[in-house]
């Protein structure tokens, strides 16, 4: 079955925030402790917090749904950060990047993955976007794979706080 790609709700904040904390300890690196993936999905990935994010002008949230029912979501935020290394990455204006896509475990093989990647291209390309930019674990060989099958290259690397680790990522790139 193929999932249900549409933009979400203001009604759906606190399933998100279920299938996040689901989903994102499995983008973790093994070295990750549980207490600072837990603060991280208490800061970032909360219902309240993906309240905030539907409310905001500059960030799109997708879900891919089966039976009325979640399985995985993507979030889009338009520009780019000050961050020095995403600048010098992400070269093409106007620019959207691909903050956070995930698929709940028992939905992965199935299609949902590439599913909610195609709808989100598709929305970028909508937006007028140039390019989609995403930031990806150097330890997370699956999710390289799988956005590299989906045309993104590396184009530079940046880190990412989790607690008190500095994890190094790459920054892929993709036209829209």
């Amino acid at each position: 079955m193929t999932p249900q790609i549409s933009a979400a709700g203001p009604s759906q904040s606190a399933e998100l925030a279920d299938v996040a904390a689901a989903t994102f300890p499995l983008a973790c690196p093994p070295t990750s402790t549980a207490e600072d993936i837990g603060a991280f999905i208490a800061e970032n990935l909360s219902d309240a917090r993906f309240t905030e994010y539907l409310a905001d002008p500059d960030r799109d949230v997708l879900v891919a749904t089966e039976d009325g029912r979640i399985i995985g979501y993507a979030m889009m935020i338009r520009g780019v950060p000050d961050d020095p290394d995403v600048v010098r990455a992400v070269v093409d204006r106007p620019a959207v990047e691909l903050s956070k896509m995930y698929v709940l475990p028992e939905a992965h093989g199935a299609g949902a993955s590439a599913a909610l990647m195609r709808g989100a291209l598709a929305h970028a390309a909508r937006t007028g976007a140039a390019c989609v930019w995403l930031g990806v674990n150097q330890q997370n060989r699956r999710a390289q794979r799988f956005y590299a099958k989906h045309g993104f290259t590396v184009a530079g690397t940046k880190t990412f706080r989790l607690g008190s680790e500095i994890e190094q990522d790459y920054v892929m790139v993709r036209p829209a």
